[in-house]
């Protein structure tokens, strides 16, 4: 029997190292994938289509969004961002822990259809360190960084709501955390009875 997977949703304000942690945590966990998000927001230098977004056009989007198909979606930055239900299931059905990278919006949206599933924020230790690594980046124009910082404000005033919090001031450490609570996730008892029920069942007769 196939343990099915857990769904998590990580969220963090743009700059606190999100997408940097996940990228770094993926090849050290097995049967642990990103979720690939469709937006309509311009596809930048480097990005490939069905890798790092699927990319499409507001009116595809919008029919998507008539016909049911997203998980969740969520208006970022003047763009639309959604998650495939079924892609996300297909995962989860074989056993594989499926993250979301979404926004506080889409995390209550997933919460919602899916309060099983777990959340992590990511926080800065600082807004100064935030704005520098937005800096940092050199990718935007300040009217867009600032912005950014705008937006992070309000993010990052929804911390309370995830199951988890972690603080990425030293990435080492951050990274631990966040792998930490992933293999943890997977020693509770019910997913353990899951995965070990012919074990279980001999023990204990």
């Amino acid at each position: 029997m196939t343990t099915k997977g857990t769904l998590y949703i990580i969220s963090a304000p743009s700059g606190a190292g999100k997408t940097t942690l996940i990228k770094k945590l993926l090849p050290n966990v097995d049967k642990l994938m990103v979720s690939v998000s469709h937006t309509t927001r311009p596809q930048r230098e480097g990005e490939q289509d069905g890798i790092h977004y699927f990319f499409t056009s507001v009116d595809s989007f919008t029919e998507s969004i008539n016909q049911g198909e997203f998980f969740e979606y969520a208006q970022v930055f003047n763009n639309f961002y959604g998650t495939s239900q079924a892609a996300v299931d297909k995962n989860l059905n074989a056993g594989i822990d499926v993250i979301l990278e979404i926004d506080w919006q889409g995390a209550q949206q997933i919460r919602a259809a899916r309060p099983d599933c777990q959340s992590i924020f990511i926080l800065p230790p600082s807004i100064e360190a935030l704005q520098q690594r937005l800096n940092n980046r050199g990718k935007d124009a300040q009217d867009i960084i600032d912005q950014r910082m705008q937006e992070a404000v309000t993010e990052m005033q929804h911390y309370a709501e995830y199951d988890f919090l972690i603080i990425n001031d030293d990435f080492k450490t951050a990274l631990a955390q966040l792998k930490t609570v992933i293999l943890a996730q997977r020693l509770k008892s019910s997913s353990q009875h899951s995965h070990h029920q012919n074990l279980l069942s001999t023990l204990l007769n």
